[in-house]
């Protein structure tokens, strides 16, 4: 998740389900880069896509917060 690319597309589908030529309009990234990035969300197990046609739609999953969560360290208070 330390790819800006990466946040902006769950930010983005946090608005409810997009399809990818709304990701490319909305991302300024080659499209071979928003594939690839769609695909390490995909693999994370944060999005998934769903074939329209010949569009591709893509959603977060109902889970994506709680495994964003999970991944990330808690985090500590500092006293001074």
């Amino acid at each position: 998740m330390s790819d800006e690319t990466r946040l902006r597309i769950l930010e983005l589908l946090s608005d409810g389900d997009r399809c990818v030529c709304e990701l490319r309009e909305a991302i300024d990234v080659a499209a071979n880069l928003l594939s690839y990035h769609l695909k390490v969300l995909r693999d994370a197990g944060l999005v998934s896509a769903h074939r329209r046609g010949r569009w591709v739609d893509y959603r977060l999953e109902d889970d994506a917060l709680e495994r964003l969560r999970s991944a990330l360290p808690a985090a500590t208070t500092v006293t001074a």
